[in-house]
Order: C-alpha cells, then structure tokens, then sequence
C-alpha cells in the first residue's frame, strides 16, 4: 500500500511510519517543514504540507490509498507544553483542518483518510461525554491526566472536528486514543471499542504510542471503521 502521513515527525506520526515501513508499506512522510529531513530508509519519501491548505492536500492525495493525519498545531515530541499552548489558543484549528481535509477528499473521493483525535469526546458513561460537560467537570479530569484545566478548549475543538466528519460522506474513519497516551511498548495487545472509553482494571484509560501506531495500520490495511470512530486501550 501507499500510505500517506501528515504529522510524520510528532509522536504517534514518527510510529505509525516506522509501523508502516516494517510492514512492506511505502510511506510519504509530511510535516510543516520537511526541508533537510535526513532519511536514508527505503520506500520513504518525505515533503512538506499545510493541513490547512485544501489545495495542497488534494495535489498530495494522487497515488495514496490512504492518509493518515496525526495532525497537531504543534510538534509534541519536541515541546509538549508549546503544543498545549498552541491548542488552547486555537482549538478550531481541529474543524478547519477537518474541513480541508475533506475538501480535499472530494476531488479524490476513492482515497481512505484516518485522523488522530482525541478522547474526550468519548463516552465515560452511557451519554456522558467529557467534552459536553462543563467546564468544571471537564477540568477535573483533565487535571487528573496532567493537562491544564484551559484545555478543555481544545477537547471541545477535537468533539468539533469529529462532529465536521460525522456530516460527510467521504472514506473518514476518526481515531480517538485512551486518554492517557505515552511512550511504551510495542505489544499488540489492546481492546478496541467504539464511542466508549476503554479503561483497565484500576479504572485507567491509557495506551502507549507504539500500540496505536498498530491500531493505525491496522485499520489502513483493512478498514473496520469507514465513517465511524474507534477507540483503543488496555
């Protein structure tokens, strides 16, 4: 396959590809920049590109079957704290990205596009939903993840952009991770629901980067979930 990633260099894009490439897949690796990218694996090629640009996505979608975008308004992996900055100060910026992805999609509607969400627009409860609550409530738990309670716009700015995709008829499928998502292990070892939240034994939502990239490919290779969200965790 011929698999397309936005976020190539963040924390889960830099897993989905290495996932990718060890499965025999070709890969074209985006990012902002991408000008001195050093890169001396096979089938990987790497470019520049605008999430936010319709046109260039749709110049970039000929010869994918299918996009993943681990898109965020910034590079986690090197400056967590600037990412959450960046996300509290912009939380639309999810929706418009959403609509330039589709936008693009609908000069290339064959093409399969899998976008890395968030997991507060899942169910704790039957019809609770993080990202609905106040923000009170939506504070507390993020509190409890390490996150600002200010964050709670970008969840809402995420629920906004799978709510954007929910109206289409493009190949979409949305991926919300466990709440808590870190680097790990590699184990292949996870539970997969739908519009739920998974949580542990001890009452945790959590998954490692490495597991999702899995989950990721996994879809690309044989899609579940067109027009659906799924979600993962131990």
């Amino acid at each position: 396959m011929h698999i397309g990633v936005i976020g190539a260099s963040g924390n889960i894009g830099t897993r989905v590809v290495d996932e990718a490439l060890s499965r025999g897949h070709v890969v074209r690796a985006y990012s902002r920049n991408a000008d001195g990218m050093a890169e001396d694996r096979p089938n990987i090629t790497w470019a520049s590109l605008d999430v936010l640009d319709a046109d260039a996505i749709a110049r970039a979608l000929p010869g994918l079957d299918v996009l993943i975008s681990a898109f965020q308004p910034g590079n986690a992996a090197r400056d967590f704290h600037d990412t959450v900055r960046r996300s509290i100060a912009d939380p639309a910026v999810y929706a418009n990205a959403a609509r330039a992805l589709l936008t693009a999609l609908d000069r290339h509607p064959r093409t399969r596009l899998i976008v890395v969400g968030g997991a507060g627009s899942l169910e704790t409860e039957p019809g609770v939903v993080p990202a609905d609550g106040n923000d009170d409530v939506l504070g507390e738990v993020l509190a409890e993840i390490g996150l600002p309670r200010e964050y709670a716009a970008a969840v809402r700015g995420h629920r906004d952009a799978l709510n954007a995709y929910r109206l289409s008829n493009r190949l979409w499928t949305y991926f919300s991770p466990a709440a808590e998502i870190a680097p790990g292990e590699r184990t292949g070892r996870f539970r997969i629901g739908g519009d739920q939240l998974i949580t542990d034994a001890d009452g945790r939502s959590r998954i490692s980067f490495e597991d999702a990239a899995i989950a990721l490919v996994d879809e690309a290779e044989l899609p579940k979930f067109v027009q659906r969200r799924f979600t993962i965790g131990y």
